[in-house]
C-alpha cells in the first residue's frame, strides 16, 4: 500500500479540490452549530495492567517508558520524572534552546511539550528524524506556522486540532479527513516511527510534518501505537442530514466538516480498550484486552502500598503491607498506563532521602527507575483519583468504587522469586504451573483468574469455599453449561458508550441464562450458592443470590423481547429473480435479524414495498433489453448485456459490452427501453464508465429502497442503543454474573484436569496464633504423602514420589542432580495450591494455611542496580527473614553459594538459627558441609538428605528424601557428564586428594550437635568409576588388536601393528583421518558396542553424536589402508567381539540397523567385565 500516492488526491490541498482557507469554516450558521454539538472524539490505548501476571506472553514493549540516551547536542535529560516540580522545570528550560519557541510555551503546556520533546528524542528511523527537524516546541502540536499548512489562526483546521490536543495533551491525535485518518506535528512523527507509515508529501521540507492511514488500516495503526504504550485520540467525521448515497459533508477542501471541542459526554476508549466507535453497527464480536490501570506507589507503616485505579470500571483497589519483592513482582508482571510515586518513598528506613542506596528499597527503585513516572504528595488515594480525572478529562462529580476486600488473615502475595521458580509466571527453564493446573483449552479469563489467585493467595474462608466448590464439581452427574465468559470491562465499556451490538446482547443473555441453569438444577444450585462468595471477593460487589436470580430472569427477558436470537427465521432477506441476490444480502444484512420484527413492522413494510418497486423497475426497464440481446445469436463481437450489482456504488445497473443504446438498437424490440438508458454516475455526479447504464425509473426506485433501508437501520441502531441505556442501570448485576461464570469455568476446568492427573484435595488447616506451645506445634505440621513434582503426570506413573512429614525446618543435603531443587519446587507448589483451595499432586495432604510462602532458588547479579548476585541473595534473605513468622513456609535452595565458603557457611548457619527460632516450617538445602561443624544453636531443625544408590559401582540418585546427611556432591561426575575436558577433571581430583582427602576421611562421620538418630550417607568416589571405564576400554582395545592383527598380517607382506586411538567425550579425531579408511567401535549407552567403518571419521562421529543419548559417546578407532580392508575388518570384528564377551548392536556390516541411537540415558550405564 502506498499511503502517499493514495492521499495525494484527497489531502488538504491535493487533487481537484480547492486549497483550504480559513473562510471554509463558519461556525455561525445554524447547521454548523448543529454539527458542532454532535461531534465526537475517541481515545484509544494499549493493554491493561494484568491484574498480577501475564500468563501466555512476556510484557509488551513500552517504548515511551524506556529511557534512551539523549541525542548529541540536545542537552536534555534522558527522563523527566517530576513534571510538577518547579526546580525540575527550571533545569529543563535551561537545557533547551534559548529561543522564542521555548519562551512562548504556555505554563500549563510546558511540561507536556517537554514530554513530547523527549518522545522525539527516542525516534530512530531516518524518515521520522527528518520530520523532527521541522518541528517547533512552542505548542502542543509542534507545528511551525512559517511552514506550508502550518497556520494555527482561528478558523483553521490546525486551530481546531490544537483545541482537541489541549484536552488530551499526551495522546496521539488522529483526525478523520475523508477516507483517511491523519496526524500532524509530533503525532505524525510518532506514526512514522512506531506504526511504520510513510510521511505525506514525502520528505519535502516546506510543509509541516504530516502522516496518516486509510480507514481500512485504522485498527492496525492503533494496535501498533498502543503496543508501544501510546494513547490515541480519534476525531471522527460526522455526516450531516443529507440524502442517502449523496456526497458526505466534511470540513476539508471546500466541504463542511465540523471539528468541535469535546463536550462533557464525549466518548472515550481508555488504555487497554480497543477502538469501539461504530461497533453497534457490526455483526461481529470484538476481543477486549484487560484494561490498564493508573498505579500509585507509596510507603506506609505496614510496608509498601499500591493503589490501582481502573477508569473503565470506575473502581480502585488498595494493597497495603507489601514487601519490596512483592511490589517488584506486581510491576514486573503487570502492564499499567501511568505510574505515580509518592514522596514518602524518598524517606527510607535509614532516614535519608537517597532511595537508591543498597538495602531496603534499592530493588524497587531499580524497577521504577526503568519506567516513566511522576512524583506526587498528599493522600495517596485522593491524589491518584485526582490524577485519573485529570488524565481522562472526567468531571469532579465522577465517583470511583473501592473494590478492596479487606481480610486480616489473607496470605501475603508471592515474591517474584517464588512466582517465577514454580512457574506461576513464565520463566525460562521452569515448568509452567498453569499448564498442568488447567486443560490446554482453558485460556483467557478463567486462566487469568487462576493465575491471579496463585499470585495473591486468598484468605482461609475463600480458600475453603473454593475447595468445597471443587469437591462438589467432582461429584456431579448432570450436564453443565458452556460458561460464556465476558470481560467485565467490556460490558461496562460497551454499555456506557451505547456501542453494544446484537452479538454482544446475545452473549449477555447467554450469561444470564447459564446462571439460571445453575439455579434450576438441584446439583448445580449448591455450587451456585458457594460461588457467590469468591465472586464477591473478586468484584467487590456483594449481591444476594435471590436478587441475582431475579435480576437475571428480568434482564434475560428484556433482552429476549427485543433481540433476534439465533434460530429465528422470520426476517429473511429480500429475493427477486431479476436482481442479484448479493445486492440484498449486502444491503439488508447490516440491520435484519438483529431485533425482533415485531418492533419494526412499519419499516419492514416500507423496505419490502421499496424492494418490490425496485424489482418492478428493473423488470420493466432492463429485462426487455436483456431478452433482445439473448435473442440475437451471432459470432464473437456482438453486443452483450446483463443486470449486475455495482458494489462500490451500492446500485443495480445494466452493464453492456460494446453497447451503444440509440445508434445500434433503433427500430428493434425493446427500443423504448433502450432510449430510456443513460450513463450511470457515482455519488459525486461523475460518469462511472462506458459500459454502465441505468434509467430514471430504476434510479428513483434505488433511492427509495436505500432511504427505506437507511430508516430501518437507523431504527435498529436506536433500539440497540436504547437497550444499552436500559442495561446500564443493571451493570453491577451483569458484572457479577459474568465474573461468577468465569470462576465457575476455571474451577470446573481445574477439577477435570486434576482428576485426570489423579491429584487429591488436601486437608487445609487454619493457622491460629497461640501462646500455648502444644497448640502451636499441632498447627505447624505439614504432611504430604506421595508428593509428585507438579510437572510430571502422575497418571502416567513417571514420577518419583516422596513423603513429607514436616514439623520444623529441614536442613537438606544431597549430590548435584539429586533432586533438592525439584523437591523444594514441589513442596512450594503443593503448599500454594492447597492454600488457594486447589487440588495437589499427591496421594494425601495435610497443609496449614500459611501466611506466606517464600521460595528462594537462585540469584543473578543486577549490573543496572550495581548489585552482585550475593547482594541480591542477601536482599531476598533480608526480606524473607523480616516477613517470616511461625505460620510461614520458607524454602531456600543452596544458601550462600555466592560468596567465599567460610564466611558463607557462617552466614548460612546464622540464618538457619534465626529461622529455627522463628518456628516456621521449611527447607534449607546446602552444599556447605562445614555447617555441620558449627556449634549451631537449633532446637527443632532436622537433617535430611536426598538418597543415592550404587549400581554396578556407579552412583545413581534415587530422588528420595531420607533422614541423614550427604557430604558427597558428585561434582567431578557432573562436570564430566557436562563435557568438561578429562584433563581438567583429573587435575581437579589430584588437587582434591592432596588437600581435602585426609581431612575428609578424618572427620567424615563427625558432626557437632548432631542428633543420635541422624545417619550419614556416603557415595563412591569418581576415581573408582573412572578406573572402571579405562579398564573396559583397555579390554576392548586388546580384543580389537588380537582380532585384527592376524588378518592384517595375512594381507600384507610386512608386519603391521594395530594402533588404536581413543576419542573421549567432547573430543574429535584429528584432520588426518579425513579421506583415510578407518574402523571404529562405539560404546553405546545401553552397554553394547557398535562397529563401523568410514572414510570420514570426523563426520561419522558428529553424525553419531547428533543422535539422542549419544552426545557423550566415546570412540575407539584405528586406520587401515583401503576401504576394502576396512570392510573386511569391520565384518571380522562384528563376528569375533561377541566371542570375547562383548555385546554388539549390529549383526552384519553395512546394514546399520541400530545407527548408534538409544533412549537410554548415559547415567544408567552399568560397566561390565
Amino acid at each position: 500500500m502506498n499511503v502517499h500516492t493514495y492521499y495525494s488526491v484527497s489531502s488538504f490541498n491535493g487533487g481537484n479540490k480547492p486549497h483550504f482557507t480559513p473562510k471554509s469554516l463558519n461556525y455561525t450558521t445554524p447547521k454548523a452549530k448543529m454539527y458542532r454539538s454532535a461531534a465526537k472524539s475517541v481515545v484509544v490505548s494499549g493493554h491493561r495492567w494484568r491484574s498480577i501476571g501475564l500468563f501466555t506472553r512476556y510484557p509488551l514493549p513500552r517504548r515511551r517508558f524506556i529511557s534512551y540516551p539523549p541525542l548529541l547536542g540536545t542537552g536534555v535529560p534522558k527522563q523527566i520524572y517530576c513534571f510538577s516540580d518547579r526546580k525540575t522545570l527550571t533545569t529543563n528550560i535551561k537545557a533547551t534552546k534559548k529561543s522564542k519557541e521555548s519562551r512562548n510555551v504556555n505554563e500549563k503546556d510546558f511540561a507536556h511539550v517537554i514530554w513530547w520533546k523527549e518522545q522525539m528524542q527516542m525516534c530512530r528511523k531516518t524518515s521520522s528524524m527528518q520530520l523532527i527537524k521541522r518541528l517547533t516546541y512552542s505548542n502542543l502540536l509542534g507545528l511551525d506556522d512559517n511552514l506550508k499548512n502550518g497556520s494555527m489562526k482561528e478558523g483553521t483546521l490546525n486551530c481546531e486540532i490544537l483545541k482537541f490536543k489541549s484536552k488530551f495533551p499526551r495522546e496521539v491525535l488522529l483526525c478523520r479527513v475523508g477516507e483517511f485518518y491523519e496526524a500532524v506535528g509530533f503525532d505524525a512523527c510518532i506514526l512514522v516511527e512506531y506504526a511504520g507509515l510513510n510521511p505525506f508529501c514525502g520528505l519535502r521540507t516546506d510543509g509541516v510534518p504530516k502522516a496518516g492511514c486509510p480507514i481500512m488500516n485504522l485498527r492496525q495503526t492503533l494496535d501498533d501505537l498502543t503496543s508501544n504504550g501510546f494513547s490515541v485520540c480519534i476525531v471522527e467525521e460526522i455526516q450531516g442530514p443529507t440524502q442517502a448515497r449523496s456526497r458526505k459533508s466534511r470540513f476539508i477542501s471546500g466541504y463542511i466538516f465540523t471539528l468541535v471541542l469535546l463536550p462533557a459526554s464525549s466518548v472515550h476508549a481508555h488504555p487497554g480498550s480497543p477502538y469501539v466507535f461504530g461497533l453497534v453497527e457490526d455483526d461481529r464480536d470484538l476481543e477486549f484486552p484487560e484494561p490498564m490501570p493508573v498505579v500509585g506507589l507509596s510507603r506506609s507503616a505496614k510496608g509498601y502500598c499500591i493503589v490501582s485505579v481502573l477508569e473503565t470500571m470506575k473502581t480502585y483497589s488498595l494493597e497495603d503491607g507489601l514487601t519490596e519483592e512483592a511490589a517488584v513482582t506486581k510491576f514486573r508482571t503487570c502492564h499499567y498506563h501511568h505510574l505515580f510515586l509518592h514522596k514518602s518513598l524518598k524517606n527510607n528506613s535509614s532516614g535519608t532521602t537517597r532511595w537508591t542506596e543498597f538495602g531496603e528499597g534499592g530493588l524497587l527503585w531499580g524497577e521504577c527507575n526503568r519506567r516513566c513516572f511522576e512524583w506526587i504528595e498528599g493522600n495517596i488515594v485522593d491524589e491518584i483519583l485526582f490524577k485519573v480525572k485529570e488524565l481522562y478529562g472526567l468531571d469532579d462529580a465522577v465517583t470511583f468504587r473501592n473494590v478492596t476486600v479487606a481480610s486480616e488473615n489473607k496470605p501475603h502475595p508471592l515474591h517474584l522469586g517464588t512466582a517465577s521458580q514454580i512457574g506461576v509466571i513464565p520463566t525460562e527453564g521452569v515448568p509452567l504451573l498453569l499448564k498442568v493446573l488447567l486443560p490446554s483449552n482453558c485460556t483467557g479469563l478463567p486462566a487469568i483468574y487462576v493465575r491471579d489467585l496463585l499470585l495473591n493467595p486468598p484468605a482461609y474462608a475463600t480458600a475453603t469455599t473454593i475447595q468445597a466448590i471443587c469437591k462438589l464439581m467432582g461429584y456431579i452427574s448432570c450436564s453443565i453449561p458452556e460458561f460464556t465468559c465476558i470481560a467485565p470491562s467490556k460490558l461496562v465499556k460497551l454499555l456506557e458508550l451505547r456501542e453494544a451490538n446484537h452479538v454482544e446482547f446475545c452473549k449477555i443473555k447467554s450469561v444470564l441464562d447459564e446462571i439460571l441453569h445453575l439455579h434450576r438444577n438441584s446439583e448445580l444450585n449448591e455450587i451456585l450458592k458457594l460461588l457467590v462468595y469468591p465472586t464477591w471477593v473478586a468484584t467487590g460487589l456483594k449481591i444476594d443470590l435471590e436478587l441475582l436470580v431475579n435480576k437475571c430472569e428480568s434482564i434475560s427477558r428484556t433482552i429476549g423481547d427485543l433481540i433476534s436470537l439465533s434460530g429465528e427465521t422470520d426476517q429473511n432477506l429480500s429475493t427477486y429473480a431479476n436482481i442479484p441476490s448479493e445486492f440484498f444480502e449486502v444491503m439488508e444484512s447490516s440491520w435484519k435479524n438483529r431485533v425482533k420484527k415485531i418492533h419494526l413492522k412499519e419499516v419492514y413494510k416500507e423496505v419490502d414495498e421499496a424492494a418490490e418497486a425496485l424489482s418492478l423497475a428493473v423488470t420493466e426497464d432492463f429485462v426487455p433489453i436483456i431478452c433482445r440481446i439473448k435473442a440475437v445469436t451471432a459470432p464473437l463481437g456482438v453486443p452483450k448485456g446483463e443486470i449486475l450489482y455495482a458494489r462500490e456504488h451500492k446500485a443495480i445497473w445494466f452493464k453492456g459490452k460494446r453497447f451503444a443504446p440509440v445508434a445500434t438498437w433503433a427500430n428493434t424490440p425493446g427500443e423504448k427501453q433502450i432510449k430510456q438508458l443513460k450513463p450511470s454516475v457515482d455519488s459525486k455526479g461523475r460518469k462511472v464508465g462506458e459500459e454502465w447504464f441505468t434509467t430514471t425509473k430504476v434510479e428513483d426506485a434505488l433511492t427509495r429502497y436505500h432511504e427505506a433501508g437507511a430508516k430501518a437501520k437507523s431504527m435498529v441502531l436506536e433500539l440497540l442503543r436504547g437497550l444499552s441505556t436500559e442495561l446500564q442501570a443493571e451493570i453491577n448485576i451483569l458484572v457479577f454474573a459474568s465474573m461468577l461464570l468465569v470462576i465457575a469455568k476455571a474451577l470446573f476446568a481445574h477439577v477435570s484436569e486434576g482428576k485426570r492427573r489423579k491429584w487429591v484435595f488436601p486437608t487445609l488447616i487454619q493457622s491460629q496464633r497461640s501462646e500455648e506451645k502444644e497448640q502451636m506445634n499441632r498447627n505447624r505440621e505439614m504432611k504430604i504423602t506421595g508428593l509428585s513434582p507438579y510437572w510430571f503426570d502422575t497418571a502416567e506413573g513417571s514420577a518419583v514420589l516422596n513423603n513429607i512429614n514436616m514439623k520444623s525446618m529441614f536442613l537438606l543435603t544431597g549430590p548435584n542432580g539429586g533432586g533438592k531443587s525439584s523437591l523444594l519446587r514441589s513442596i512450594s507448589a503443593a503448599a500454594l495450591l492447597g492454600v488457594c483451595g486447589f487440588m495437589v499432586p499427591a496421594k494425601s495432604a495435610l497443609i496449614p494455611h500459611f501466611d506466606s510462602i517464600m521460595l528462594h532458588v537462585k540469584s543473578y547479579d543486577s549490573p543496572a542496580d550495581g548489585k552482585s548476585s550475593f547482594q541480591i541473595e542477601m536482599s531476598e534473605m533480608r526480606s524473607i527473614i523480616s516477613r517470616a513468622t511461625s505460620q510461614s513456609l520458607v524454602l531456600v535452595d543452596e544458601i550462600c553459594r555466592g560468596t567465599e565458603t567460610a564466611k558463607g557457611t557462617c552466614i548460612a548457619g546464622s540464618i538457619i538459627e534465626t529461622l529455627d527460632s522463628i518456628g516456621c516450617l521449611g527447607v534449607v538445602s546446602t552444599h556447605l558441609h562445614d555447617i555441620f561443624s558449627l556449634p549451631l544453636n537449633t532446637k527443632h531443625t532436622v537433617y535430611k538428605a536426598m538418597g543415592s544408590d550404587l549400581v554396578n559401582g556407579k552412583a545413581k540418585p534415587t530422588w528420595k528424601l531420607i533422614d541423614g546427611i550427604c557430604r558427597e556432591s558428585l561434582a567431578f561426575e557432573t562436570a564430566q557428564k557436562e563435557g568438561v575436558p578429562d584433563a581438567i577433571i583429573q587435575r581437579a581430583e589430584q588437587l582434591y586428594n592432596s588437600v581435602y582427602k585426609i581431612d575428609s576421611n578424618k572427620g567424615f562421620n563427625e558432626v557437632c550437635n548432631k542428633p543420635a538418630s541422624v545417619q550419614e550417607v556416603s557415595i563412591s568416589s569418581a576415581n573408582e568409576i573412572s578406573n572402571q571405564t579405562e579398564r573396559f576400554w583397555k579390554d576392548v582395545e586388546n580384543a580389537v588388536c588380537i582380532t585384527c592383527h592376524k588378518k592384517l598380517n595375512e594381507s600384507s607382506k610386512t608386519k603391521t601393528k594395530v594402533k588404536c586411538v581413543l576419542v573421549r567425550p567432547k573430543e574429535q579425531p584429528p584432520p588426518s583421518t579425513i579421506g583415510t579408511s578407518s574402523v571404529y567401535v562405539i560404546l553405546r549407552p545401553d552397554k553394547k558396542l557398535y562397529v563401523g567403518e568410514t572414510d570420514n571419521l570426523q563426520g561419522r562421529i558428529c553424525a553419531h553424536r547428533s543422535k539422542k543419548g549419544m552426545q557423550n559417546a566415546s570412540f575407539l578407532y584405528f586406520l587401515v589402508s583401503g576401504k576394502s580392508m576396512a570392510c573386511q575388518l569391520e565384518t571380522l570384528l562384528i563376528n569375533q567381539l561377541p566371542n570375547h564377551g562383548f555385546k554388539l548392536t549390529n549383526v552384519a556390516d553395512g546394514q546399520h540397523r541400530n545407527f548408534g541411537t538409544s533412549d537410554i540415558s548415559l547415567e544408567s550405564l552399568n560397566l561390565h567385565r
